[in-house]
């Protein structure tokens, strides 16, 4: 029984050094340093390489060597559908990947949301190879957050979690934003407001997954402060107007779905139905909402005022009034501080401004 030919054996460095009768740092350099070669010798290199199937320096013999990945690791503690489809998070992931391109290195989604088991996560986190983290948006109890801290490498903190020790973090100042829309509303003569906000904690104490009012208790000690920061940025402005803070009506959204808004703003006007104003954190619950009061014949603003919270392009086009905040700036700046960590080797806190666009979907009562 007559035999194929023997499989052909995998090219390596040595190998192509030997072949062009070169040194092995010859090689590595056509890969690694080309100005150090004349153009002709890194031509010469790279069609042998071709020809004879050598696919280039080891990765991960690389990375060992180096001690270093070439990759930031970004950490997302929300379901993956809610960091591909809320624009602001996409917009903060693309201003991210601008930073690592300027500087060659490439970014890796770790994935830790709900939807995986605790120890697929946390194994997930230890055995990424990267050369830091940028965490996003996680609630200061998320059980990930020790686990990054175990890596021992630079990270730095987008939004929230407020004080993870040892890192850096960018963000707003989420009350003094809320504060300067829930002014502008009050301003307008409202009285009887409704805040819509995103989840306030990863633990939902109810039994369906849909929207409620959420109680003193839950508003006091929600795990996401940005969350708070905004609804106490509400409080301030009625306390100062001499208005009630527990009469504002708050309705957290668990999930963050297309419909999410509408179905808060339908539990809102039914816990109370004198609502005149529906303020959101988050501009696509304010899309959302106006959707549900247009389907059931109430006006904006004629009827209830609708403000919003990002400034995402479809927020802006539509002319809801809303808070404008630098998503992709934030991204910049987290991937700038990673790469160029502050001199002093002390954590760095950056606050971004934010601007009040007045739209068309506030107006008086």
């Amino acid at each position: 029984m007559s035999r194929g030919p023997a499989p052909r054996r995998r090219a390596t460095l040595a190998s192509l050094a030997a072949e062009l009768q070169v040194s092995r740092t010859t090689i590595s350099n056509a890969y690694n340093r080309p100005d150090q070669l004349s153009a002709d010798l890194r031509d010469r290199v790279l069609a042998t390489a071709k020809r004879l199937g050598y696919a280039g320096p080891d990765p991960v013999a690389r990375s060992l060597r180096t001690r270093r990945a070439g990759a930031v690791g970004l950490v997302i503690t929300q379901p993956l559908n809610y960091s591909f489809s809320d624009p602001a998070a996409m917009d903060f992931v693309a201003g991210l990947a601008e930073s690592c391109e300027e500087v060659g290195q490439g970014l890796l989604l770790v994935a830790v949301g709900p939807n995986r088991t605790l120890d697929h996560g946390t194994a997930a986190v230890l055995s990424a190879g990267v050369d830091g983290f940028v965490v996003y948006a996680a609630s200061d109890d998320d059980p990930y957050l020790p686990v990054v801290a175990q890596r021992a490498l630079p990270t730095v903190v987008v939004d929230q979690p407020k004080d993870l020790p040892g890192a850096s973090r960018v963000g707003i100042d989420d009350r003094a934003a809320m504060r300067a829309m829930a002014e502008h509303v009050v301003g307008l003569g409202h009285r009887e407001i409704g805040l819509l906000t995103m989840r306030l904690g990863r633990i939902w104490p109810h039994g369906d997954a849909g929207p409620a009012v959420a109680d003193r208790e839950r508003v006091d000690s929600p795990h996401f402060h940005v969350q708070r920061e905004r609804i106490n940025g509400v409080h301030d402005a009625m306390r100062d107007a001499g208005l009630d803070p527990e009469s504002l009506t708050v309705v957290e959204s668990y999930e963050h779905l297309p419909t999410s808004g509408g179905a808060a703003a339908e539990v809102a006007l039914d816990a109370n139905p004198r609502i005149t104003a529906l303020m959101c954190t988050a501009d696509v619950l304010a899309l959302s909402a106006m959707d549900y009061l247009r389907a059931r014949g109430i006006y904006v603003p004629g009827q209830m005022t609708v403000t919003g919270f990002d400034g995402i392009p479809d927020a802006l086009a539509r002319g809801l009034t809303t808070v404008k905040q630098p998503s992709v700036e934030k991204g910049r700046r987290a991937g700038r501080l990673l790469h160029n960590p502050p001199r002093s080797g002390l954590p760095e806190i950056e606050v971004l401004d934010t601007e009040v666009v007045r739209g068309r979907t506030s107006g008086p009562v």
